[in-house]
């Protein structure tokens, strides 16, 4: 069980993302447990780049459902026709909005958030079961770094989700 990650503080992204996701892998492949897992996921994300909120959001029923994250008070529920969140789960494609404002239809849980990346996350069989949310309190904040990085984080999650 790992108490601690270990990162370079004052390396470029690409670099943090490459020293954090073996680390991730290792943290959760021995616990069965989804929260447990991507309560932990959200916590070495905001350590290592101090997002201003990172979450989840599961699939439950007709909506997405909030699970674990780091950070401020979020939205509880969000349609799968709704916002960042809704249009990425709906797409199954990562979206990347560099400036929140600009987004049509954009749910605003905190008016702080400026930019945000959406990564839908699939399970075993390939269905949408959720997303991982995270948004920046800066204008234009993400990119294909971030999608990459992001993108092989969720992956390692897929043998623990279920639709």
């Amino acid at each position: 069980m790992a108490e601690s990650i270990a990162f370079s503080k004052a390396a470029s992204r690409e670099q943090i993302y490459a020293e954090i996701t073996p680390q991730i892998d290792a943290l959760i492949a021995g616990e069965s447990d989804l929260i447990a897992n991507l309560a932990n996921v959200a916590a070495v994300l905001e350590e290592a780049f101090s997002f201003f909120w990172v979450g989840f959001y599961l699939k439950k029923g007709d909506q997405l459902v909030l699970g674990p994250f780091q950070g401020p008070l979020a939205c509880t529920r969000i349609n799968f026709d709704e916002g960042v969140c809704g249009h990425a789960y709906s797409s199954l494609k990562t979206v990347v909005v560099p400036n929140v404002d600009e987004f049509p239809g954009h749910i605003a849980c905190s008016s702080a958030s400026k930019s945000e990346i959406v990564v839908p996350m699939f399970d075993t069989a390939g269905k949408a079961a959720g997303v991982l949310d995270v948004d920046s309190d800066r204008l234009d904040d993400f990119s294909e770094t971030d999608r990459l990085g992001l993108e092989r984080i969720v992956h390692l999650l897929k043998g623990h989700l279920t639709a």
